[in-house]
C-alpha cells in the first residue's frame, strides 16, 4: 500500500479536486483506493464525490471523532454505491474499490498528542491491509494535521509502509513562493519532519510538486488572443519557470501539472470519460493529466527520474 499526503500552503489550489480525480482514475485502473479527508476545519470533499450526506462532513463519527477517541472506527462511504451522481453509481468493469472517509460536521483543528498520533498510526496500519493506495487530503498550510501525519509516518509501525507527499500550487508568483515556503521554509515540512524523527534527505526525496490550473501559451483555447497578448503570456510563463527554479519548485521536482479546465473552474467534480467524449464539457487533456498523475504517484521509476 502507498500512502500519499496532499497538501498546499494556500487555499484554492485545486488540491482536493485534483486528489479526488487521482484516486478516481487509480480506481478505474483497477486499484483499491481510499480517500481520507484530513482537512478537519473544512471537510467538504464529499461534495466533489457528489455524496450529499457528507458534503460538509458526517455526523456519524468521522475521522475527527475517531482520532479524538470519540468513535471506535471512522465512518466509511463507498462512492460507487452512495454517490448521488448517476454516472458514479455503477462500478465499471475492472475497476477497484473507491472508498471515502469523511471528516466531521462542525469539526476543527486540534492539538496533536501522542494518543492521537497512535490512533492515526493504527488507522494507516489497518488501511494498509485493504487498499493499494490511500490519499490523505490535509488542511492548507502548516496545520496540526500535517504535523500529525509527519509524526505518524516516523513511527516504527509504519516503517515498512511507503509514503509520498504531493504539494499543490497554482501557476502564479504567489503560489510558487508559498509552496516553496511550505516545504523549505521555517516550520515547513522538512524542518518539522526532522523534528518528528525523519531523515531530511529521505523526506526530501518523498516530496514532489503538482502545478494546477496551468495555462500553456500554445493552448488551442488561447488562439483568439491577439499576438501581443500571446507574447505577453509567453514572457509571463518564462518568468514563472525561472522563479520556480530559483525556489526549488521547478521541473526537476515536479511530478505533473493539470491544465486549466472550464469545468473545474465552475464546478469542482470528478471528470468522467463521459464528460469528455459524450457531453464534451471537459477537455481530454485534463483527463490525460489525471491519468498520468495516478500512474506516477505509485511508479518508483517516475520519482527516481526526477
Amino acid at each position: 500500500m502507498m500512502l500519499v499526503f496532499a497538501i498546499s500552503d494556500k487555499g484554492g489550489t485545486g488540491r482536493s479536486v485534483t486528489g479526488t480525480n487521482i484516486v478516481y482514475r487509480r480506481a478505474l485502473q483497477g486499484n483499491d483506493v481510499c480517500y481520507l479527508d484530513f482537512d478537519f476545519g473544512s471537510p467538504t470533499v464529499g461534495a466533489i464525490f457528489n455524496v450529499g450526506s457528507a458534503d460538509r462532513g458526517t455526523d456519524l463519527g468521522g475521522l475527527h471523532s475517531y482520532l479524538l477517541n470519540k468513535a471506535p472506527e471512522p465512518h466509511r462511504i463507498d462512492v460507487w454505491t452512495e454517490s448521488d451522481r448517476e454516472g458514479l453509481r455503477a462500478k465499471p468493469a475492472g475497476a477497484g474499490r473507491l472508498v471515502f472517509l469523511p471528516g466531521d460536521v462542525g469539526g476543527g483543528e486540534f492539538p496533536i498528542k501522542p494518543d492521537v498520533v497512535g490512533r492515526c498510526v493504527r488507522l494507516f496500519t489497518r488501511l494498509r491491509e485493504e487498499f493499494d493506495l490511500c490519499l490523505v487530503d490535509l488542511s492548507a498550510g502548516r496545520s496540526y494535521a500535517a504535523h500529525m501525519v509527519l509524526a505518524a509516518t516516523a513511527q516504527p509501525e509504519l516503517a515498512a509502509t511507503p509514503f509520498r507527499w504531493l504539494v499543490f500550487h497554482r501557476w502564479t508568483r504567489q503560489h510558487i513562493i508559498a509552496a516553496a515556503g511550505l516545504v523549505y521554509g521555517p516550520r515547513g515540512l522538512l524542518e518539522v519532519g526532522v523534528e518528528r524523527g525523519h531523515e531530511r534527505s529521505a523526506l526530501t526525496d518523498r516530496i514532489r510538486f503538482v502545478r494546477t490550473a496551468v495555462v500553456e501559451p500554445d493552448a488551442p483555447e488561447l488562439s483568439p488572443l491577439r499576438p501581443t497578448q500571446l507574447a505577453w503570456l509567453g514572457d509571463c510563463n518564462r518568468e514563472l519557470q525561472e522563479l520556480a527554479r530559483k525556489h526549488r519548485v521547478g521541473r526537476t521536482v515536479m511530478l505533473g501539472k493539470v491544465p486549466l479546465d472550464p469545468v473545474l473552474q465552475w464546478r469542482e467534480q470528478l471528470i468522467s470519460d463521459e464528460d469528455v467524449w459524450a457531453t464534451q464539457i471537459a477537455n481530454a487533456r485534463t483527463v490525460e493529466a489525471f491519468d498520468e498523475l495516478a500512474k506516477k504517484i505509485v511508479d518508483d521509476s517516475a520519482w527516481e527520474g526526477l
